[in-house]
């Protein structure tokens, strides 16, 4: 089946941008419901109107402590049946698991800045032109035409700041200071790139190396230090001990945050901080784990220790699959498959989310949610706007995460791998598209789609097919939905520049 987001070039040249005036992205924030276009929530597929929840008083907003852990598998953490099986207890992350809701059907996009980009937008990166990873010659990035989480967590009173990798947009404009946040640290682009000053033959006059950079909103970004392999050892206990500080200060200020602590932990290549090398005996993946542990520890005491914990929500997740390239390959337990692909390893993520006394601890459900659906789930909770001018693939899980009602807002999924939609989940119900094995493996159109039941086939076993074809219906309703709704909002091209100004 061609759909209409499967066409076009991987990486596009840079489009043209209309002539038009752009609309101020501080006035749809302040005044998006006057807008006059609803949003299409297509979380369920099914068109729906979202609007601005009621607004708690500003001191009783919540914080928001946001962890999230670069290529971590399914099955790396003890309480998804790793830690000590993988040679480092996890003691810390799965305590954390236990005082809140645990979810064992949490998608992410298949790659780092689609996932990136869905988190913060609340829409699927196909429509950002963020769907794949971005490999230079092109405006990479989010176009400043997109409003990001921070930016509406800014404009109900939050301080906002991110530590950690960004990969999504490396040039001033589109950086985390351009696009809500108050104050940024960390790598523009991503972690394998550390690796490029000791290569053989490498000279920077050819490809610059990656910088660490930090920066302020309303500044231009700096450049630190360059992000080699010492740096990259070492990145995570800064992203950790930065995202601590900045805690203490909004305490000490009474400003409720947000702060998005994107450690690098475990991209390849997977080196743990000195202070963890050789620590488990168990090679340099275990002592990352016992290091990631460690980290995300600290930063709980330090809730705890400001007196901030009621109120604080707290969320770690892994923004897709595990590595593919060995020797720092992970494992996604019992899913088939790596990032860059479709299988449920790609996409089926760890995910916790606390917030005592309003999410019931020791909860673990198995229904479906996405990334897409934080940014208007956390909007829900604090009173935020949610754009009301553009198709918002996201739902409000606010029901659901505090235990309202025991059903997720969405009963399916669309799943990319980079333009191409390669498969669609419904219920405990999968479509393949495309065959794809691997991150290398050329993805190849199927006549006839695969069809799995998750529930009796969960490695995605090609020998155990069913032919129950009534769910092709549910599915292309799906399908159908959102290309509706491309055809009245097309789809931005990757490598637009700014300013984009959406077609009349």
């Amino acid at each position: 089946m061609q759909t209409t987001a499967s066409r076009g070039a991987k990486i596009a040249g840079p489009a043209a941008a209309p002539g038009a005036s752009a609309l101020s992205r501080r006035g749809l924030l302040l005044g998006g419901t006057s807008l006059g276009a609803a949003a299409v929530a297509l979380g369920a597929g099914l068109p729906a109107q979202l609007v601005q929840a009621q607004a708690p008083a500003p001191q009783a907003r919540p914080n928001i402590l946001f962890i999230l852990v670069d290529n971590l598998g399914y099955g790396e953490l003890g309480v998804y049946g790793g830690g000590a099986t993988r040679g480092a207890p996890t003691l810390r992350i799965d305590r954390l698991a236990s005082e809140g809701l645990r979810l064992t059907n949490m998608n992410m996009e298949t790659q780092c800045t689609p996932t990136r980009s869905s988190i913060l937008t609340g829409r699927y990166a196909i429509r950002s032109g963020t769907h794949s990873v971005p490999f230079g010659g092109v405006a990479d990035g989010l176009t400043q035409w997109e409003v990001t989480l921070a930016e509406a967590l800014s404009g109900v009173g939050y301080a906002t700041a991110l530590y950690g990798k960004w990969h999504l947009g490396s040039q001033d404009g589109r950086l985390p200071n351009d696009q809500g946040f108050d104050e940024w640290y960390g790598i523009p682009r991503t972690t394998d790139e550390a690796m490029w000053p000791g290569s053989s033959g490498y000279s920077p006059g050819i490809m610059p190396p990656e910088q660490i950079m930090e920066g302020r909103k309303g500044e231009k970004s700096r450049e630190i230090a360059v992000y080699d392999t010492e740096q990259r050892r070492a990145i995570d206990a800064e992203i950790t001990q930065r995202s601590v500080a900045f805690m203490e200060r909004q305490a000490q200020a009474r400003k409720p945050f947000f702060a998005f602590a994107a450690l690098t932990q475990p991209h390849l290549p997977t080196l743990p901080n000195p202070a963890f090398a050789g620590k488990t005996g168990n090679g340099d993946w275990a002592d990352m784990l016992a290091e990631m542990d460690h980290n995300v520890g600290h930063m709980l005491d330090a809730v705890e220790r400001l007196g901030i914990g009621d109120n604080t929500i707290v969320i770690f997740a892994s923004d897709n699959g595990p590595e593919f390239i060995k020797p720092w390959d992970g494992w996604a337990g019992p899913w088939r498959g790596q990032y860059f692909t479709a299988w449920e390893g790609g996409i089926r993520v760890p995910f916790m989310i606390r917030w005592p006394g309003r999410i019931p601890a020791g909860r673990v459900s198995d229904e479906i949610v996405h990334g897409v659906d934080l940014f208007p789930t956390l909007a829900g909770i604090v009173g935020a706007p949610v754009p009301t001018d553009r198709p918002i693939d996201g739902v409000d899980q606010s029901g659901f995460f505090t235990g309202r009602t025991e059903k997720s807002g969405r009963e399916g999924i669309l799943i990319w791998c980079a333009d191409r939609l390669q498969s669609v989940k419904w219920r405990n119900f999968k479509v393949h598209f495309y065959r794809q094995d691997t991150m290398v493996s050329p993805p190849i159109k199927l006549g006839i789609p695969l069809l799995f039941n998750l529930y009796t086939n969960p490695r995605e076993d090609e020998d155990k097919v069913i032919t129950d074809s009534w769910i092709f219906g549910p599915v292309l309703k799906m399908v159908g939905t959102f290309e509706a709704s491309v055809k009245k909002h097309p789809l931005i091209a990757m490598g637009t520049p700014d300013p984009y100004v959406p077609p009349i």
